[in-house]
């Protein structure tokens, strides 16, 4: 949230590109996490200049075995985040307020809606969120991470889901779902039959994602429906 803070005060006060500073962020945000944890492993060990952490004993606080089932509370986390964003989207004053901000911040402002407010809860909100999924990602299937990597594109999938799920929270969901389906089969191809017969490399599957990300974007995103103030910084004096 606090690294969010950066985007708000770029694009929502200076009124900068959303798409500039975000990429610019992107890039920042692994270049800075590599030299802090390079900065902690060396206070630790000054003979260790990595950036590489392990988290083995922390990663298993969050996994329960149910039988022959490894679960995650990341799971159940994910799902009663879904269930409270479409509630707040849809059923409270602040989440039709933060709507109509994306779509005619002038209407809303007009009736008495801090434009600016709502976008800044927005932004936060998101940079909250996005930690999540950036903690999900490196502890839900490794117990090491070098920080020197980044997610490796992952970020730019989570838009595509957006933009494959209208914007909605149930249809992003769905999509969410596709998506992970085809990136676990690189963890779990060996395992099926079919699969392993065909002697594909695991590259091949760790392609899947991005793959199936252009088909479906290819023929979906003529039909998509944008919030229509998105990415249009927002100027008081125009009506």
């Amino acid at each position: 949230m606090i690294y969010s803070c950066l985007l708000a005060v770029a694009c929502i006060n200076f009124k900068a590109d959303q798409t500039l500073i975000g990429t610019a962020m992107n890039l920042l945000a692994t270049a800075a996490a590599t030299v802090f944890v390079r900065a902690m492993n060396t206070a630790i060990n000054p003979d260790n200049v990595s950036s590489s952490i392990q988290y083995i004993q922390p990663k298993k606080a969050f996994l329960k075995y149910i039988g022959g089932f490894e679960f995650n509370w990341f799971m159940v986390m994910a799902v009663v985040l879904l269930i409270a964003s479409w509630f707040v989207l849809y059923k409270t004053k602040f989440g039709l307020r933060l709507m109509a901000c994306g779509e005619n911040p002038q209407a809303a402002d007009s009736v008495g809606i801090n434009v600016y407010t709502m976008r800044w809860a927005g932004v936060l909100i998101s940079g909250f969120l996005g930690g999540l999924g950036g903690i999900v990602y490196i502890t839900a299937g490794v117990s090491e991470w070098k920080f020197e990597m980044g997610v490796a594109g992952f970020g730019f999938l989570a838009l595509a889901v957006m933009i494959f799920g209208q914007w909605k929270p149930t249809r992003i969901a769905l999509a969410a779902l596709l998506f992970g389906l085809f990136r676990a089969l690189s963890n779990v191809y060996t395992g099926i039959p079919i699969l392993a017969a065909l002697k594909l490399p695991s590259t091949v599957y760790n392609m899947l994602p991005y793959i199936i990300s252009l088909v479906v974007l290819a023929f979906t995103s003529k039909n998509s429906r944008a919030p229509k103030a998105e990415g249009i910084p927002y100027d008081k004096g125009m009506r």
